[in-house]
């Protein structure tokens, strides 16, 4: 193919599908939400928001005597507000390389970067998620401590398809050497596959994904038991956190001064988690999360924001209908945080597409001032291109934008796994 002069949207277009092809988790989580923006034609600003409603839920009347329940959404807000890009600089003599050289030399690391940081953004999300299955620092080795997490959706009546999941290269390591050996119950073929590419097949009905990105926690210099509640409230009802899914929660005896990180993941004493549909206790404790950092005062006492809302039985098939305890914890009832105090732990997570959101959308064209500029979506994904040209040099000044958000839309329907 013989070189010709390379124009701003064969380039644009170029971009958009290696920006595409890139995308690790981000391509896994729910993207219908983009949908809200199309009315907009002339594109968006950082800051454009859309509300999503979060679906009713009903309880099951007992006896013929009539209940009515109404229909309550909760609603959640989902803020366009991560711009990011890469800047380059080409003279007008690279412009006249193939596409293919062109992109090869100039394009795709940018864009790889761009990717990396797009499913970062997306993968540190997991600090809302609350379930964490294993043991925090040991990694994956077989099918059992992989299947924890699958257990754990099944177990909660999490609906099973599909499911996906991301684990760090040291925890695929660890699941290939014992998956592909003798007693692997993939086909020859499969495993042949696992060797060849490094690429692990479906485990236990998940779709998996090695990557680096998967997200690390630091937890705070917290007590390893986390001390006690210290009374305060202890319960709530879904209507008064339906669009925060949060509540507080005071702690004792955490340790002077001592800190608390987001995302760190906690259990009480004689609080179990329950099926969300049977409503049957589980044979194992809530798993609560923070959602802010904390500091404890001298004495060790913290209010923290927590999720979920601790929401007990109540008197009516509404308020039975989002029960996610078995019982409200005492007023000094043990709390015990996930993990060492002060120490780094990986998370892989396995998840339904519906518990995240991506949203990505074309940015506004600038008016003035370019010489060229080039907006191009494919598959959801939109790349804005645009140059200034330096006439003393000859140069072209090139940025290359994406508009995006990310959220958490369900965290019941994601799982961080460590090994056992």
């Amino acid at each position: 193919m013989a070189n010709t002069v390379l124009t701003m949207g064969l380039i644009a277009k170029r971009a958009v599908k290696v920006l595409e092809n890139n995308l690790v988790m981000a391509n896994q989580v729910y993207r219908g939400y983009e949908d809200e923006y199309q009315k907009n034609v002339n594109g968006y600003k950082p800051g454009d928001t859309i509300t999503v409603r979060r679906p009713a839920e009903y309880g099951v009347r007992k006896g013929p005597v009539i209940k009515i329940q109404d229909s309550v959404e909760g609603s959640l807000q989902i803020k366009v507000d991560r711009q990011i890009g890469v800047d380059l600089n080409f003279s007008s003599k690279d412009l006249t390389l193939d596409i293919v050289d062109f992109s090869e030399r100039f394009l795709d690391s940018a864009l790889i970067s761009i990717a990396q940081q797009v499913d970062q953004d997306v993968a540190s999300l997991y600090a809302d998620i609350p379930n964490w299955v294993g043991t925090p620092g040991a990694v994956l080795t077989n099918f059992d401590s992989f299947a924890a997490a699958t257990q754990r959706f099944d177990d909660t009546s999490i609906s099973p398809e599909p499911r996906v999941g991301i684990v760090s290269p040291r925890d695929a390591r660890g699941l290939q050497a014992n998956l592909t050996g003798p007693q692997s119950v993939f086909a020859p073929s499969m495993v042949d596959d696992v060797y060849r590419t490094g690429m692990l097949p479906p485990v236990d009905g998940v779709k998996l994904f090695k990557t680096q990105n998967t997200p690390i926690i630091s937890t705070g210099t917290r007590t390893p038991t986390g001390g006690t509640l210290n009374g305060g409230q202890l319960q709530t009802t879904w209507l008064a956190t339906k669009d925060t899914n949060t509540m507080q929660l005071t702690f004792t005896n955490i340790g002077a001064n001592a800190t608390v990180k987001k995302g760190e993941v906690f259990t009480l004493g004689g609080v179990f988690d329950v099926n969300i549909r049977s409503k049957i206790a589980l044979p194992y404790l809530k798993n609560f999360v923070v959602m802010a950092d904390g500091t404890a005062d001298g004495a060790g006492n913290v209010v923290l924001t927590i999720s979920p809302p601790i929401i007990p039985a109540g008197a009516t098939p509404l308020e039975s209908a989002y029960q996610n305890v078995s019982a409200v914890p005492a007023s000094n009832a043990p709390v015990t945080f996930f993990g060492a105090a002060s120490t780094s732990y990986n998370n892989n997570i396995v998840f339904n597409k519906n518990a995240f959101a991506l949203v990505m959308v074309p940015l506004e064209k600038p008016q003035g001032g370019l010489a060229q500029c080039s907006r191009q979506s494919y598959k959801g994904v939109s790349v804005r291109l645009a140059s200034f040209w330096d006439g003393i040099n000859d140069n072209n000044i090139w940025r290359m934008d994406v508009l995006y958000g990310v959220k958490t839309v369900d965290p019941r329907q994601a799982v961080r796994l460590s090994g056992t």
